[in-house]
């Protein structure tokens, strides 16, 4: 009966903190996509409070398996949030609702139909493998994005926030693979439940102590004459380094490298990594390296794209000769920068001439 006490009152404080936290995370960042994430992670996660149970081997009732379903859908939103948090240029797609509708559909057919043909056990490995895969893609992302990121604060309270939800998560799935069935989960129940609070808590200090335009960015605050805001700098030092940074993008066009990543400048330049990401990011304005990278890429694809002479020159080839990898990634971010595709610019520059 203690323990009983004991889960719920852990359960009921970690939703209450969690509903606190998605109040606030609308309220204060609500136009901003990663805030929206943020906002519905924490409501999601709070369906998960309700109803995470390891060792249960209950049927699920038809009103308990509409909250599980969002519980597990979770997961998706999950990942959605590690990406736009790392990718400010990250936009949400049709097909990214068609995935949480088909993760939360197939939860709920799985508690309510699922489970009572093939077995509880079966039931709970098969959506908690779909939660480990979940987990591991936005792992992956965070590592992937992670170097990056140029704002120095905010570098170590994502990675934190993605490694404590990633980490419970993964252990809490494992642990209800394994225990599944088991008549002896209560204890790991109220482990599970204080955890889970810990976390949570844990998260809620760590974004108090960041600045939320950091964390979550309006827009991102690159323009057309970012490049020349190294004018006003403060140190000689850093003026000389700034030149510098600019003839290789400029004059060796440097951004044109296969896999050029910030540690290739700054070794380039003879100086350490984060000397290089704090002066791109508090002296030309960009939070992100591959954004820098791309504004200088784009900038020649937009003169190839108006030049006459180049008119007959395939897109593709004008994109990976500027450095570009594929044509998808040169059409977002030339649309992101421009506002129209390569295509439509070329067609408007021709008309123009």
């Amino acid at each position: 009966m203690l323990l009983s006490t004991l889960d719920i009152a852990l359960r009921g404080a970690t939703v209450a903190l969690l509903l606190v936290l998605a109040a606030s995370l609308f309220r204060g960042f609500g136009t901003v996509l990663a805030g929206r994430l943020a906002a519905a992670f924490a409501l999601g996660s709070a369906a998960h409070a309700v109803t995470a149970s390891i060792g249960a081997a209950s049927q699920v009732t038809a009103a308990h398996a509409p909250v599980i379903a969002l519980s597990t859908g979770n997961v998706v939103v999950f990942w959605l949030f590690t990406r736009a948090l790392f990718d400010e240029g990250f936009g949400l797609r049709w097909w990214h609702a068609l995935i949480w509708v088909a993760v939360a559909a197939f939860s709920f057919v799985n508690c309510m139909w699922l489970a009572p043909a093939s077995g509880v056990r079966f039931s709970i490995i098969a959506i908690n493998l779909l939660v480990l895969g979940f987990i591991a893609l936005a792992v992956a992302q965070t590592i992937a994005s992670w170097s990056s990121d140029l704002v120095e604060g905010r570098r170590r309270v994502r990675v934190f926030i993605v490694s404590a939800v990633a980490l419970y998560g993964g252990l809490n799935a494992v642990l209800q693979i394994a225990l599944s069935g088991s008549s002896t989960a209560e204890i790991a129940n109220i482990v599970n439940s204080a955890v889970l609070a810990g976390v949570v808590t844990a998260i809620s200090i760590a974004m108090m102590r960041v600045d939320g335009a950091d964390l979550f960015p309006a827009v991102a605050e690159i323009q057309a004459d970012t490049i020349e805001a190294a004018a006003g700098v403060e140190s000689s030092a850093d003026q000389k380094l700034i030149d510098a940074l600019m003839r290789l993008m400029g004059d060796e066009r440097i951004y044109r490298h296969d896999n050029v990543t910030i540690g290739t400048l700054a070794t380039r330049l003879g100086i350490p990594e984060y000397r290089l990401r704090r002066l791109i990011n508090q002296r030309l304005g960009y939070r992100n390296f591959n954004v820098f990278l791309n504004e200088h890429r784009i900038a020649e694809a937009k003169a190839a794209l108006a030049d006459p002479s180049q008119a007959e020159v395939p897109v593709i080839t004008i994109a990976m000769d500027a450095g570009f990898q594929s044509l998808g990634p040169f059409n977002r971010a030339f649309k992101a920068i421009t506002g129209v595709t390569p295509t439509e610019y070329r067609r408007l520059k021709a008309s123009a001439a």
